[in-house]
């Protein structure tokens, strides 16, 4: 489970960005990375962005954090995941500088962006819709690495996506297949690896026009395409890409 907070910066850019790349609090800098310049020199450059600024406005940067549950993720994962909500959020047009703290009990990433982007230099809009739009994109990577995910309805404790899935749609021989294809989806390349992963698990597959696979214990085969629009072969290799 990962909690998000962004908040705008308004002043002392560079105390703020000296802050989040503190040696101490990131392995002696190893978990520091940036986008569209160096971070070293991103007050500078983020300087050069805003002067450029079509609207004008208080805003240098947002700063947005990331915070995981305690024991669940190791740094260099949360560093990676922080890594691509950087860029889900900025969209490859905003500089940025991600910083993953170590130092406490939750590892937590930092992510420093310009609040004006660098292809057409307008400012970046937050607010409530952008704010969930973040939240969710952090809740997506969660899944898809296997982390837990506040589950709405369910009060603050989070469940892994497997768990969740499992109780909410029950335990038929469908429900099973679709939660191990769920479960699967990210951690494999291709859609071939998939079925050599169900395969192990204990899945008979038969590759005729359409794939289809047996548990151990089920009676008839589970078409992949009875599942639902997602699990088409094409559906699910798309899925994968």
């Amino acid at each position: 489970m990962a909690v998000t907070k962004i908040k705008p910066i308004k002043s002392t850019l560079s105390k703020a960005l000296d802050y989040i790349q503190n040696p101490d609090k990131t392995d002696g800098k190893m978990l520091v990375s940036s986008f569209g310049c160096s971070y070293e020199t991103a007050d500078i450059e983020f300087g050069f962005t805003l002067a450029q600024a079509i609207e004008k406005g208080n805003n240098l940067a947002h700063h947005l954090i990331q915070s995981f549950e305690p024991g669940e993720v190791d740094y260099e994962k949360a560093h990676e995941i922080g890594k691509q909500l950087a860029d889900a959020v900025t969209k490859g047009q905003h500089e940025y500088v991600l910083t993953t703290h170590i130092d406490k009990g939750h590892i937590h990433n930092h992510i420093i962006f310009c609040a004006v982007n660098f292809v057409d230099y307008h400012k970046y809009n937050s607010n409530k819709r952008s704010y969930y739009g973040i939240r969710n994109m952090s809740d997506k990577l969660c899944r898809e690495n296997g982390l837990s995910v506040v589950v709405p309805g369910k009060g603050s404790k989070g469940k892994s996506y497997a768990e969740y899935q499992a109780e909410k749609v029950g335990t038929s021989w469908k429900d099973k297949l679709k939660i191990a294809v769920d479960t699967l989806i990210p951690q494999v390349a291709s859609f071939e690896e998939l079925l050599q992963r169900l395969q192990a698990a204990g899945y008979e597959i038969k590759q005729e026009k359409y794939i289809s696979c047996r548990a151990p214990g089920q009676e008839r085969f589970t078409r992949l395409k009875t599942l639902g629009a997602d699990y088409t072969e094409e559906a699910i290799k798309e899925r994968i890409a």
